[in-house]
């Protein structure tokens, strides 16, 4: 794998619509693969894992951590840095192999996953690991959390924003209702949540098991200002997380269309990936899926330098 240098951070500049150059895509998508390599170091460490919603969520959580987070891996509890909040905690690969590629702490912390007493537990802990806001896991829980943190920060008239990644099967737990009440009764505009609308929680279809459609509609009728995109488009993420709060007064929610597992073609919207005990074989078809993405991306940048 080649090496590529990290994007700066993103500062809150009111700019709107940020059209990435080729390049600067290249480089995110470069950077999503190196995600889901950690991903699946991790996996190696454990030998299982809630890979699936973990692999729809990487653009995610890329485009939050190398373009729009405003944060210091070298001082993690900088007063003025963006918070992020990983409602469904169980997706904690991802968050886990973003932190270490943006510098939080050494990548061979990611060889420890399943090891007792590691700081890259099967959920995250906020006391183990520089970078993490708030302990989760337990779903439903990290959007209260958030408008806490959002609330207290409009209350220290800090610039600073809270983000949130929640699961669609996560919204079956009742709390989340009560929360999405309170940031939209708080008028909660400094924070933005995104939901990774992947369709497939443990039990099947998000929508055979408890279904919440339409969702965009749904979070309207509580106050909310929403948008739906495609959870894999790096413009689209960008270019819409920029533009918060979409409505003054009101709290932002981004419902990100994603496939489960995508990255690992063998497990791409199955079920029965959502939590992941590899063995042998499938290891070695989810590295050559992901060296397959690698050659695409190397091609990319041949046809780039030729323009």
């Amino acid at each position: 794998m080649w090496n590529m240098q990290k994007n700066t951070r993103y500062k809150h500049s009111g700019i709107q619509n940020i059209l990435m150059d080729k390049t600067e895509l290249l480089k995110l998508e470069i950077t999503a693969l190196k995600i889901r390599r950690n991903i699946l170091r991790l996996i190696k460490a454990g030998e299982a894992g809630h890979v699936g919603g973990a692999l729809s969520s990487v653009e995610i959580v890329t485009a939050l951590y190398f373009k729009l987070l405003n944060i210091d891996p070298a001082n993690p509890k900088w007063p003025q840095r963006d918070r992020f909040v990983l409602s469904a905690g169980h997706k904690c690969l991802v968050l886990y192999a973003a932190l270490a590629e943006r510098g939080f702490f050494d990548e061979s912390v990611l060889d420890t996953y399943g090891a007792l007493d590691s700081p890259v537990p099967g959920h995250p802990n906020m006391h183990k690991l520089p970078g993490i806001e708030t302990n989760t896991g337990a779903l439903g829980h990290g959007l209260s959390i958030a408008g806490g943190m959002a609330l207290g920060l409009r209350l220290d008239k800090s610039p600073a924003r809270v983000y949130v990644l929640m699961g669609d099967g996560e919204l079956a737990e009742g709390s989340n209702w009560e929360a999405a009440s309170a940031a939209s009764m708080h008028k909660l505009d400094n924070m933005l949540v995104f939901i990774d609308r992947n369709h497939l929680q443990i039990s099947g279809k998000t929508t055979d098991v408890m279904s919440y459609e339409p969702l965009d509609e749904r979070w309207r009728s509580f106050g909310w200002s929403v948008r739906v995109i495609d959870g894999h488009d790096f413009n689209a993420i960008i270019n819409n997380a920029s533009e918060i709060p979409f409505e003054k007064g009101k709290p932002s929610l981004i419902i990100a269309d994603t496939i489960k597992s995508k990255g690992f073609g063998f497990a791409e919207g199955k079920v029965n990936y959502h939590y992941w005990k590899s063995n042998p074989e499938e290891m070695e078809k989810a590295e050559q899926d992901l060296d397959n993405i690698e050659e695409q991306l190397k091609e990319k940048m041949e046809r780039s330098g030729d323009e």
